[in-house]
């Protein structure tokens, strides 16, 4: 998969973004404000996606949809620095991790609150592997209006295909689920190579198979 989309150039924004500005938009606490030390060298807003810039309409959900590249340090990002800048910007963002000549791309799923709608709910973070910077990037996906681009865009970095008719807010809540599920069955796995006594064996088996069947039906189509 190519790591990122050929984006317009017409929605080219290129601003280098202080990391004050967001310490400031997200309350960064002292611990969060070193760890973007440690490990952010720069933050780039390299394209804002919107409809003086892309010719595609907005809607209530999504007006604008923004692309930033984050330089790393050391090749490691805790989601802790993705979500200040998430809390920080009340749009949907897309982040363009490099380091080491490599990229690779990532966000949640972003959507206003239901509650307040001048606050915005972040779920889980979806990327894809380290890829080689220079690979060639697929075509921006076709949509009538930005909240269609933004599920499409999204619904690229889930690895689990969508089933027939499944909303985008349905299918991130099923990866989750799956991503649970699996860190479930890695400890069950830890826990039956560590058990000695056969009763609790049998006992693991049991629920290793049971968890297994489970991840298998949330895959499916």
């Amino acid at each position: 998969m190519s790591p990122w989309f050929e984006f317009p150039k017409n929605a080219y924004f290129g601003r280098v973004l202080p990391k004050n500005k967001i310490y400031a938009y997200a309350g960064a606490s002292t611990k969060l404000k070193e760890l973007f030390v440690r490990q952010v060298e720069q933050i780039v807003w390299k394209y804002k996606l919107a409809p003086e810039t892309i010719n595609i309409p907005a809607t209530d959900a999504v007006s604008e949809i923004q692309v930033f590249g984050v330089a790393l340090k050391t090749g490691e990002l805790k989601h802790d620095v993705l979500r200040a800048m998430d809390k920080a910007i009340p749009f949907p963002i897309f982040y363009e991790l490099s380091y080491g000549g490599k990229v690779k791309a990532i966000a949640a799923y972003k959507r206003p609150s239901e509650s307040a709608s001048e606050k915005w709910v972040t779920g889980s973070y979806f990327w894809t592997d380290w890829l080689l910077g220079d690979e060639p990037r697929q075509a921006l996906p076709v949509a009538l209006n930005l909240t269609a681009l933004y599920e499409a865009m999204l619904r690229s970095l889930i690895p689990y295909a969508p089933r027939d008719g499944e909303t985008l807010q349905a299918q991130v809540e099923r990866a989750e689920l799956i991503r649970t599920k699996v860190m479930d069955l890695a400890r069950l796995e830890d826990s039956l190579r560590r058990e000695r006594q056969f009763n609790r064996k049998v006992e693991i088996n049991s629920r290793i198979r049971t968890i297994r069947k489970m991840i298998e039906t949330l895959i499916s189509g």
